[in-house]
């Protein structure tokens, strides 16, 4: 039985990749390593949390001494790897928990693998997921490819491209095998609510202000989250060894036309007069180093791989209030903190 340890996997995007890996691989033992941090959350996964090839383990991945030994022990045949701090804001007031995380915690999980593969890559893989912003900014008209230059403008961003070079370094220096990929924006269930799309339907729902940086002209890429679950799916198992894929939604929104269309589905569902929600939209002065447009062309992963979007855009944004709204729960626990007792006396002292 191939044995897989995803880190990360308690959080937003690392809860969707173990829930499909679990339920589509039977064959497969998923072994989910999260340091359980404000962005993790074991209450994602409550619905495969008994499956039998899925095991939670609570660990950092910045102590070197515990991932050897848990590598070691369990003996890994792949690694999937998502465990990092992504909030841009926090990487500004701190930036150093970024570079121990983003960093240092992906070169002891490279030097675990590599120590016990021993130079035997055959059937093994070190899958380093990573973001658009180490692209930098653009401009109206061009899009990121994966040949696009890095350039980075935040702590996180630089601390991402920090970490994707060491991935391809470990590649090219000691022949491990990794692929990388690089996604836009992500939004569905399960998003922490301190990022653009939950924060905005948390306060619309309670009637407290929006915020909007400068003047909301800013422009991302949304990529649907279990989209972008399926997408590191295929790539885990279909890409050449070395090889970079970028992930995007196809779907540029600037940020104030994004939250306008939220108060427009969210006064519909809520029962309230149109434009009622607008009128809690607030700028708010613009974040430092903030970059103005990012856009994915995915072709070479349509082209060679044969992934695209499932859904649209509004679509997905209909399927995420839906959720949210349904969630009420979840959302509470999360917002309130009471969240990070679950299961606390069962990992905490572990």
């Amino acid at each position: 039985m191939k044995k897989i340890i995803i880190t990360g996997g308690a959080g937003f995007i690392g809860s969707h990749v173990v829930r499909r890996f679990v339920k589509t691989y039977p064959q497969y033992q998923i072994i989910n390593l999260d340091k359980l941090t404000y962005a993790g959350n074991l209450a994602n996964l409550r619905d495969i949390e008994n499956e039998p090839n899925y095991r939670f383990i609570k660990g950092d991945i910045v102590d070197l001494a515990y991932i050897n030994n848990l590598f070691e022990t369990e003996q890994p045949d792949a690694v999937i790897h998502l465990a990092a701090e992504s909030h841009v804001d926090r990487s500004i007031s701190n930036p150093l928990e970024f570079v121990m995380t983003n960093v240092v915690g992906t070169v002891n999980l490279l030097n675990a693998a590599k120590h016990i593969w021993k130079g035997n890559y055959a059937d093994k893989r070190f899958y380093h997921v990573s973001t658009d912003e180490v692209y930098g900014t653009l401009g109206e008209t061009d899009m990121f490819t994966e040949t696009t230059a890095y350039d980075p403008h935040s702590p996180y961003s630089a601390s991402k491209a920090s970490s994707d070079h060491f991935v391809r370094a470990y590649h090219d220096t000691y022949g491990i095998d990794v692929v990388i990929s690089n996604c836009s924006n992500n939004y569905g269930s399960f998003h922490f609510p301190e990022k653009l799309i939950p924060l905005a339907i948390h306060n619309i729902k309670q009637q407290k202000a929006v915020p909007v940086y400068g003047k909301g002209e800013n422009v991302r890429d949304w990529l649907w989250v279990e989209d972008h679950a399926r997408a590191i799916d295929v790539i885990f198992h279909s890409a050449a060894s070395g090889t970079t894929y970028n992930i995007g939604g196809h779907n540029e929104w600037k940020n104030i036309d994004l939250i306008q269309l939220l108060c427009r589905i969210l006064d519909k569902k809520l029962g309230r007069a149109e434009g009622e929600s607008a009128k809690l939209i607030t700028y708010v002065t613009d974040r430092a180093g903030h970059d103005l447009r990012y856009a994915i062309d995915a072709t070479k992963l349509k082209n060679e791989l044969g992934w695209t979007p499932s859904i649209t855009f509004e679509e997905g944004l209909e399927k995420t209030v839906d959720w949210y709204l349904a969630n009420d729960e979840w959302l509470n626990d999360v917002t309130s903190g009471h969240y990070q007792d679950y299961y606390s006396e069962q990992y905490n002292n572990r």
